[in-house]
């Protein structure tokens, strides 16, 4: 865990590893985008202003998913309204979950796609691809942020994440692990105490030692899981992508492989499930993987009515042959 990974000279700004991740998954989101688009023919200055577009959605989808999922953790009484409301839209400290931004920026994206009239199933199946190679760059930054963390694990590989990350706050509020009084101090706003934060001990240097022996009970890697999956997955789909298929299937494969190994990785990941006289012990991420691979079915078999003849390029031109396979 490394969340705060330097400081800008002389300005004193930091740069924290979950931001700087997202930056670098954006990057290579564009860059896998225009490498594909010219392949195929397709204008890759699209793909640039589309990302930035599906960027800032798929990030108010994400953080409001996120929120949503753990209401109780924005809504805490020891706290003020507005310091709920800071805490609510402060995304340094990590917390975007991937199908909140995915579900809202999806239909955006596609209605930008069409307003600008590029071949909409295959700049699917291109974006399909550099979304895997995206989310495995930015779970990195979820396990330098130390959140997405997996269920205990006393094996050799399991992680110990230090002092106030999400995994200590969780063991804490669970009652697995304590700390020490001295870490308690007042609150601000004179509601009782509260966990000295990493700010707090910026304030209160004589905490720092204290603050700096505890750790969480070590934890599964998950986040790493999910960067070795994206990748892979990122692999089989360019893969599965220069054999030609029907135009949209990568992105239906993509659906039918993210939304089965999502849910099977949410076994051994801590979240909260999701309305248990609804769904039993799902969590929210399970529910939307079911709904994602069904949707995934739905489009392998859908996008071929469509047509074999791949509409975003004119025979003869540069990248794959314009007739493509079912």
């Amino acid at each position: 865990m490394l969340q705060e990974v330097f400081r800008i000279p002389f300005l004193n700004i930091p740069v924290f590893g979950y931001g700087l991740m997202l930056v670098v998954a954006f990057l290579a989101f564009i860059q896998i985008s225009q490498f594909l688009a010219r392949r195929s023919n397709i204008d890759p200055e699209n793909f640039v202003n589309g990302t930035f577009i599906g960027l800032v959605i798929g990030v108010v989808g994400s953080r409001l998913s996120h929120v949503l999922e753990n209401w109780h953790e924005y809504t805490d009484p020891r706290f003020t309204l507005w310091h709920n409301l800071l805490h609510m839209i402060n995304v340094r400290e990590g917390g975007l979950t991937f199908y909140g931004g995915f579900l809202l920026a999806t239909p955006i994206c596609i209605a930008y796609a069409v307003h600008k009239k590029m071949p909409l199933r295959r700049s699917m199946d291109i974006v399909a691809i550099g979304l895997m190679v995206g989310l495995g760059i930015g779970r990195v930054g979820c396990f330098l942020n130390g959140c997405c963390y997996g269920e205990r694990c006393d094996a050799s590989w399991g992680v110990q994440f230090p002092y106030h990350s999400p995994a200590y706050l969780e063991q804490l509020d669970k009652g697995e692990i304590q700390a020490p009084d001295t870490l308690f101090i007042p609150n601000p706003d004179l509601r009782g105490t509260h966990l000295a934060t990493k700010d707090d001990l910026r304030h209160l240097p004589e905490l720092k030692p204290v603050a700096a022996e505890q750790k969480a009970l070590p934890v599964l890697p998950t986040e790493l899981y999910s960067t070795f999956n994206s990748l892979l997955l990122a692999a089989v789909l360019f893969a599965f992508y220069t054999l030609k298929p029907a135009p949209g299937r990568v992105f239906a494969l993509m659906c039918l492989l993210e939304g089965t190994t999502r849910f099977l990785l949410e076994m051994v990941r801590v979240e909260p499930p999701l309305k248990p006289e609804w769904f039993g012990p799902l969590s929210i991420a399970q529910v939307t993987s079911i709904a994602v691979v069904l949707a995934g079915v739905v489009l392998w078999f859908t996008f071929p009515r469509f047509g074999t003849q791949d509409p975003l390029r004119a025979p003869g031109g540069r990248g794959f042959p314009a007739t493509v396979t079912a």
